[in-house]
């Protein structure tokens, strides 16, 4: 941890002048300048985001190499306790007429504050920037901030959970992680990896249903009809995959999911000592699990697929968005902003610190991020893996369709329920909630 950290910051030094340089302002309306330069003071920029302390310090050097570039705006950042705290922060600021010009959210969050025309689009913005490139910028990621042909936010980074495997378990069973591309390549080896003394082949990190709706949606599965109105969450595409890691888990005893039903993180790391010490072959977990990780002892891989299917898990977007209502100067100073957050060399620095996925494809040619991809297999991994991703769509209940997916996963991995069944249930339930959102 302590290492990625050093890393990351050090390179946000060095990056510091190339990032700069590389964020040139697009004009402003006329009179927009007129103000500022007659003012002769710089327009105050708040940002509102949730991120770790260390993290933190890596965003306040770039918010100062961004004050430093320029002699029109001055960012300032203000910590959140949490992505819900942020949404919840801001819409009491919105009704309040004291929103910050720019925030960090998740996706549903985002789209939930452009619908209710709370919002300043970037469309105009990107419009009068000659270096703005949409093909800059990976096509699902982007997809989260988009409506039609309005974009209401952009991306600056993703999380997309990725496989990660034990070196001794796979050497101990004669299995070669590369020649594993879908969960039945997997669950083929089980006899290896039992008699070399792992008690579980894989864990799917419980406490949701992200795993399984990872390998559903490898499956074909989809949350909705083409159409929106009918919830799809029990078709034979999902129940063929969730029945599967049903038997795995009660019938072969192959495979485990723990979850003690707090959100207290314990069963995120009980399944991660698994693998450390012996127990487990592997687990499903997130990028950022890897910074604690001895990659002597524990590899990446990108999530497996289905059959003869390639893996497309759920690849959620952090969005950057410019609440409305501050005024033409500061909008334009958000948008600047934002831009300069979302250039490569910054988004080198901060998916160096974090491991998180850069939303900004060029970050492949940073020379610090390429020397990066050669220390940090992770990197690699997930840069693979973000060429084929899925993305959750739109859903008109707030919400409801996922939190039914979740009780349905609790009931298949540790009730052993047929998956028939809990999903049956979970249309049902989601249904009447998807009727209820769209007649109103």
């Amino acid at each position: 941890m302590k290492k990625l950290i050093a890393f990351g910051l050090a390179a946000v030094m060095a990056l510091g002048l190339a990032a700069c340089s590389s964020s040139s302002t697009a004009p402003s309306s006329s009179s927009s300048q007129e103000s500022s330069e007659a003012s002769g003071e710089k327009i105050e920029i708040e940002f509102w985001l949730a991120q770790g302390n260390n993290v933190m310090d890596l965003v306040n050097e770039e918010i100062e190499s961004f004050n430093n570039s320029q002699d029109k705006y001055h960012v300032t950042a203000i910590q959140q306790e949490n992505y819900v705290k942020t949404f919840s922060n801001l819409q009491a600021a919105i009704a309040g007429k004291t929103a910050p010009d720019v925030a960090l959210l998740d996706t549903a969050p985002a789209r939930q504050l452009y619908e209710k025309g709370a919002l300043v689009t970037f469309d105009a913005f990107q419009e009068a920037d000659p270096e703005f490139n949409a093909d800059d910028f990976y096509e699902d990621f982007a997809a989260n901030g988009i409506d039609g042909d309005t974009t209401f936010a952009r991306p600056w980074y993703g999380t997309i959970q990725i496989a990660y495997y034990s070196v001794e378990a796979f050497e101990k069973a004669g299995v070669d992680p590369e020649s594993i591309s879908s969960w039945q390549d997997l669950v083929s080896h089980a006899d290896e990896f039992k008699a070399a003394g792992y008690d579980r082949v894989w864990e799917p990190m419980g406490g949701d249903s992200k795993n399984l709706i990872d390998a559903a949606f490898a499956n074909g599965a989809k949350i909705l009809s083409d159409d929106g109105k009918t919830v799809t969450i029990n078709t034979s595409e999902w129940v063929e995959v969730w029945e599967a890691f049903r038997g795995w888990i009660h019938d072969d005893e192959i495979m485990e999911t723990k979850w003690n039903g707090l959100d207290d993180w314990a069963y995120w790391y009980d399944t991660i000592d698994d693998v450390i010490e012996g127990r487990s072959a592997g687990y499903t977990g997130s990028p950022v699990d890897s910074v604690d990780f001895d990659f002597n002892v524990i590899q990446p891989l990108e999530q497996f697929g289905w059959n003869d299917n390639e893996s497309r898990p759920w690849a959620q977007t952090l969005m950057l968005v410019m609440p409305d209502g501050n005024g033409d100067e500061k909008q334009q100073g958000a948008y600047e902003f934002i831009k300069f957050l979302t250039n490569p060399e910054n988004q080198a620095a901060y998916t160096m610190l974090t491991t998180y996925p850069a939303a900004n494809k060029k970050v492949v040619e940073v020379p610090e991020y390429q020397q990066f991809l050669e220390e940090n297999p992770v990197a690699g991994v997930l840069l693979k893996q973000a060429e084929h991703v899925s993305s959750y769509p739109v859903d008109p209940t707030g919400g409801k369709i996922l939190d039914e997916l979740n009780i349905a996963a609790q009931a298949v991995e540790l009730e052993g329920k047929s998956a028939q069944e809990a999903l049956d249930e979970a249309q049902a339930n989601a249904q009447i909630a998807l009727d209820e959102a769209l007649s109103n």
